[in-house]
């Protein structure tokens, strides 16, 4: 039971159906979806075309998408929905620029947006509902209007430099060059116009006709490499999950070339250094955790990439005689010295997770990696295309080096439990390269630990910076657990932002109700009827 004289919020409990995700506004068009007999993936669809309207620098149809589904008898599916480098984006091309790493932002970090290919195939195989149902609400905040909400006129700012630089940025996301303010109205009528193409026509409308052409040509007139011929070679891919156990839980997650293989690697480690044995709110915790996440994210940041370059597969990376190879290396009383984090590029992303009433469990990220992705946006339709390509390495002959057709290193991430075959906790963390971590951090808050989900969303966060290898501790981590970490040989600094946004349903058997929580740290809420 939470302390109720203290700022927070209670875990959201509900029988027929339930939505968590970071902006209350598609929290309830995943609820209307529900309640007019929609089913999870047709809510989960609807919910995310409304965040890419009202959370446009976190998620958009520019960007790429990941899913892992649980029908209500067990059966897992996963969709990777990240599209591929242009067939033009060989890495010689790069480093003849006079490029060292592929540009964070511009043309040339744009990759196939593969998010609408996975949407029309997620709501053809399971939905039950037409795109033009479920785009209602985008389109109707993209032409009326919405109320700018706290986290996201934070966040906006950050990206108003760039987009100032491009006609289709300053046009569609900017207010008289500047991001709009908390409780103003803004508006997307172009992206309003794009998503009524799409619920006319299908992912087509998208990929081919006057929008790819307009998508192909703004790229190209900035110096990129994506052509029409690319986008019209999209293709989302239906894959197997790869899981551990954890607890009495399986943890599913998408395999390579996301990063959810950095989680389970991070699972096996806690579970193997008796993470459980810890306090909660312990220094010895904490250490633990993030040098686990160390040697976890090292394994990533060396070995995965797109699965057809990897030089080991998924199950010699989580075999018993790597992980205790990894766990070997820990020291409980001091920082390992010789694993350096990787490069921490900052990331903008929205996950949310719906359960209906037959317990079907959708587990849904969508991502245009950046605020506002690659800072490109098409003039016409309004379309913010991401910077996926700056996941790629241009170090020669690395498994994760930039080719054409390849996709990326991902970092966004969609997680599933399972608990005897049968769905438990559809769960992630968003939040760029934190999100193996959070995964991990809540899974062991609520197995380890005992807490509801909103209790395991809810506790404080530690994780390295973007440009150095400090922590970063959350202001809920108290004095004498950051003295602590310190004189482990850790450097610990205030986070100058709170770690992800996370959300998580649980599936509660006994009870038969379902269990909500949903990251304070953003905008959002859990509710469900």
């Amino acid at each position: 039971m939470r302390n109720f004289d203290l700022p927070g919020r209670s875990a959201v409990y509900a029988e027929n159906g339930m939505a968590a995700t970071s902006h209350p506004l598609a929290t309830m068009t995943a609820l209307s979806v529900l309640k007019s007999g929609g089913n999870a993936v047709d809510a989960a669809i609807a919910a995310c075309a409304t965040l890419c309207v009202v959370e446009p620098h976190m998620t958009g149809i520019g960007g790429d998408c990941f899913v892992i589904l649980a029908e209500p008898d067990g059966t897992i599916h996963g969709l990777n929905g990240s599209g591929r480098a242009p067939m033009g984006a060989e890495a010689e091309r790069y480093r003849a620029l006079g490029h060292d790493k592929v540009p964070t932002f511009g043309a040339l970090a744009v990759t196939v947006p593969g998010a609408i290919d996975a949407w029309e195939k997620l709501a053809r195989r399971f939905g039950t509902k037409g795109f033009d149902e479920l785009f209602a609400d985008a389109i109707r905040y993209g032409e009326d209007g919405y109320a700018i909400h706290g986290r996201v006129a934070r966040d906006w700012p950050k990206a108003v430099e760039w987009l100032a630089k491009d006609e289709g940025g300053a046009q569609h996301y900017l207010t008289g060059g500047k991001a709009p303010i908390v409780g103003s109205r803004h508006s997307a009528p172009a992206l309003a116009a794009t998503f009524r193409a799409i619920a006319k026509d299908g992912a087509k409308a998208f990929y081919q006709g006057e929008i790819g052409a307009e998508i192909a040509a703004t790229v190209k007139a900035k110096g990129g490499f994506l052509t029409e011929d690319d986008l019209a070679a999209v293709s989302a891919d239906w894959v197997d999950t790869i899981s551990v156990s954890y607890g009495d839980l399986d943890v599913h997650e998408i395999p390579p070339n996301g990063q959810g293989i950095t989680a389970l690697i991070l699972l096996r480690l806690l579970a193997k250094l008796g993470a459980a044995e810890l306090a909660p709110d312990s220094a010895e915790r904490a250490h633990l955790e993030i040098e686990a996440a160390r040697l976890a994210y090292s394994v990533r940041d060396h070995l995965v990439a797109d699965p057809k370059t990897m030089t080991v597969t998924p199950a010699e990376l989580l075999s018993d005689a790597y992980i205790d190879r990894l766990a070997a290396r820990f020291d409980p009383a001091r920082r390992i010295g010789d694993v350096t984090p990787p490069d921490m590029p900052a990331s903008d992303t929205v996950y949310l997770t719906v359960v209906d009433r037959d317990r079907r469990a959708v587990s849904f990220i969508n991502s245009t990696y950046h605020a506002f992705g690659s800072r490109v946006v098409t003039p016409k339709s309004g379309i913010a295309l991401q910077n996926r390509g700056a996941g790629f390495s241009l170090v020669a002959g690395h498994p994760n080096e930039i080719g054409p057709g390849k996709r990326p290193m991902h970092t966004i991430i969609p997680a599933m439990a399972t608990r005897g075959g049968k769905p438990a906790i559809s769960f992630g963390v968003m939040g760029g390269d934190y999100q193996p971590m959070g995964h991990a951090h809540v899974m062991s808050n609520m197995v380890d630990h005992g807490m509801d989900p909103q209790q395991a969303i809810d506790h404080p966060r530690i994780f390295w910076g973007d440009d150095d290898e400090a922590l970063r501790v959350e202001a809920g981590i108290g004095s004498a657990v950051r003295s602590d970490l310190e004189a482990r040989g850790h450097t610990v600094r205030d986070a100058e932002s709170p770690h992800g946004g996370g959300q998580a349903i649980v599936i509660d058997e006994a009870s038969g109700f379902l269990i909500g929580g949903s990251d304070p740290r953003k905008d959002g809420c859990a509710m469900g009827w």
